[in-house]
């Protein structure tokens, strides 16, 4: 076990009456890469807040190891009037700048020193050179080009002033100034935010070498696979830690998710048996049968319950395709745009054939979306030709949602494009999109990032179209919802072309991948991971334990004969009980026929009528300890396989 330098105990926080975080528990150590996962609205950048000191928590304890150096990395960044580029960057070594000015400064003094003052000259030199060596002073430019470039910013754009960058430009200014100062602990809020492919991965490697510790806030799973070390899941404000990648969690979540539900079901189960139990004995209305009910109904009491295990609620759609399209989906030939001198796109020509699932892929403002735009319409190409085949109806996904109109609620903004449905439909579209009750009735202008986009994809699906063009269509989506889109676009039969940076997505979706650059278009056929193979370059890599067919079908039969066990054990149970039952009624009768004239008229019949009873109410203490021990070893089975698998 590393050393511990941060531990979280029982952290809450709410917001007037909303309750975001309730009980945060975590430790993380040196070197640790730790995942902040949850849906959307879950409390993860609040709780990053409250790590970073901008915000206090409610409640529970921060313990920090001391003089631990904390960097944050918000959503946004803003630059100081004036400075350019590389001078904004910079600033985090002026410190060092500082101590190395002195030093050529005390090196022109020791000129002209006499021998006295030399001595101090010396004395200052000495510390300040152990201080700038320290710092590792002489990396200093070559660590300022490498992050800068690192995280996309070109030669020419060192020079440009800082404060007239884009909102993606400034925070991957902000990212390069966070990992320049190379903190002890580094919290980064959506990090790959704005990165393109070559920056992300540039990032991932930077980050697996951290000499530091790492939180962070991301919906990229194939950064988290690379990336992160554990992940801490934020559910209902309660947190629950898992060791390994985003894979790794996702399976033991499933795992840890479906053995709680089983012991919660076994233990409902028996609960309902045990009252059926108790019912049947305080019916045999006798002192032992009411003693035996009451000591169950005390154990129930006592009973420590088994919560049941809650999910966050899922969108659940599908895309499907209103009529067939031609064998031929799209060509484009010679493809030119340019807004004033910058020209965009030059001379792009590419094709699809039907049922092909392209992402266009290119560095940050090679014109993606722009290229987009110009096949649907949006934009005038100055030139070049651009033909959809037969039958291609085309539904457009825009990331920037610029055709939902912020005045209109979330009913209406879907009603008003399908004003042939009712409103039970369109109110059952948007349910599957977790539109529910009120919030329908919200305006689109008061929507998250997220809402907005489940907005559109509600209108997109209802659309019904057999060519989808989506740009970033992950964007603003939690992880699991994600995963949702990528399933509902897996199952549909039409054409897709798509602008994303979202790996997991392309390696999901994508059958062939089109480059965009300055020149035009290349194409390579498959996903991003075998493109990376054919680069000679690492792809994603699966944590997860891997098993041999021997160790799968051992644990096959190992699963049977332990059903077999069960099956077999319930058997003695539903034996037992049943004896008890015949032999009550036996009892019964015997006590009934005492009632007889036959009987109690003849003292021999009477007496051998006792002697039975008594001999039966024996076998029925028999009968009973039997039952007791069947139960048992029923219920002692049942504990070691909830145990086993969790």
């Amino acid at each position: 076990m590393g050393v511990i330098i941060l531990t979280a105990q029982r952290v809450s926080k709410a917001f007037g009456v909303v309750e975001v975080l309730s009980d945060v528990s975590f430790a993380l150590e040196q070197q640790e890469r730790m995942a902040l996962v949850g849906v959307n609205g879950s409390g993860k950048t609040t709780l990053l807040r409250i790590l970073g000191g901008q915000l206090a928590a409610d409640g529970g304890q921060i313990a920090y190891q001391k003089n631990l150096q904390i960097g944050y990395l918000a959503q946004s960044y803003r630059a100081k009037p004036g400075r350019t580029v590389l001078e904004e960057a910079s600033e985090v070594f002026a410190d060092v700048y500082k101590t190395e000015a002195r030093l050529r400064q005390l090196e022109v003094d020791m000129a002209d020193a006499t021998p006295e003052s030399l001595r101090q000259i010396a004395t200052e030199y000495e510390r300040l050179s152990h201080a700038f060596e320290a710092a590792d002073g002489f990396s200093v430019e070559s660590r300022l080009q490498g992050v800068l470039a690192g995280v996309g910013f070109t030669k020419e754009q060192l020079s440009q002033v800082a404060t007239k960058l884009s909102g993606g430009e400034l925070t991957r200014l902000g990212l390069a100034r966070l990992l320049l100062q190379q903190p002890d602990l580094l919290l980064l809020d959506e990090p790959t935010n704005h990165l393109d492919l070559e920056a992300l991965n540039w990032l991932e490697e930077y980050l697996i070498d951290y000499k530091g510790a790492v939180i962070v806030v991301s919906h990229d799973r194939y950064f988290l696979d690379r990336v992160c070390t554990s992940v801490t899941e934020v559910h209902f404000g309660v947190s629950e830690s898992y060791a390994g990648n985003y894979s790794r969690y996702v399976a033991l979540r499933a795992e840890r998710f479906a053995s709680r539900n089983k012991a919660y079901e076994l233990q409902q189960k028996e609960i309902r048996r045990q009252r059926e139990i108790i019912k049947r004995y305080r019916s045999f209305n006798r002192e032992k049968s009411i003693r035996a009910a009451e000591s169950r109904e005390k154990a129930l009491a006592r009973m420590e319950l088994v919560e049941r295990p809650e999910e966050e609620k899922q969108i659940n759609f599908s895309f499907r395709a209103g009529r067939r399209m031609g064998e031929d989906a799209l060509k484009a030939t010679g493809v030119s745009k340019a807004f004033g001198d910058k020209q965009v796109l030059n001379n792009v020509s590419f094709s699809m054939r039907t049922g092909e699932r392209a992402v266009l892929l290119g560095a940050n403002g090679v014109g993606k979306s722009t290229l987009l735009e110009c096949l649907m319409g949006r934009q005038q190409a100055d030139t070049g030709d651009i033909w959809f085949g037969v039958n291609a109806d085309k539904g457009y996904y825009d990331q920037k949602q610029q055709t939902l109109t912020g005045s209109k609620t979330v009913l209406d903004e879907v009603w008003d494009a399908f004003p042939r449905l009712e409103q039970h439909e369109v109110r059952g579209a948007l349910g599957r999109f977790l539109f529910s009750g009120d919030e329908v009735f919200a305006t689109i202008d008061t929507l998250s990032g997220g809402e907005r986009a489940r907005v559109a994809l509600t209108k997109l699906m209802l659309r019904r179209d057999n060519f989808l063009i989506m740009d970033e269509p992950t964007n603003h989506l939690d992880a699991d919802s994600r995963e949702e889109l990528e399933q509902a676009l897996a199952g549909f039969e039409g054409t897709i072309l798509a602008v994303s940076h979202d790996r997991y997505f392309i390696n999901r979706i994508a059958s062939r991948l089109l480059f965009l650059d300055a020149n035009g278009i290349r194409s390579f056929d498959g996903g991003y991971d075998a493109w990376m193979a054919s680069q000679g370059k690492t792809g994603l890599q699966d944590a997860g334990e891997t098993r041999t067919k021997t160790e799968i079908v051992k644990e096959q039969k190992r699963s049977r004969a332990e059903q077999e066990r069960l099956n077999t054990l319930r058997d003695h149970l539903t034996k037992a009980e049943q004896a008890v039952t015949h032999l009550e009624d036996e009892l019964q009768m015997l006590e009934d026929s005492l009632t007889t004239p036959d009987v109690y008229n003849d003292h021999v019949a009477a007496q051998n009528a006792i002697r039975e009873i008594n001999a039966m109410k024996m076998r029925i203490n028999k009968a009973y300890l039997a039952w007791e021990k069947a139960e048992q070893a029923l219920e002692s089975a049942q504990e070691d396989q909830v145990e086993e698998d969790q």
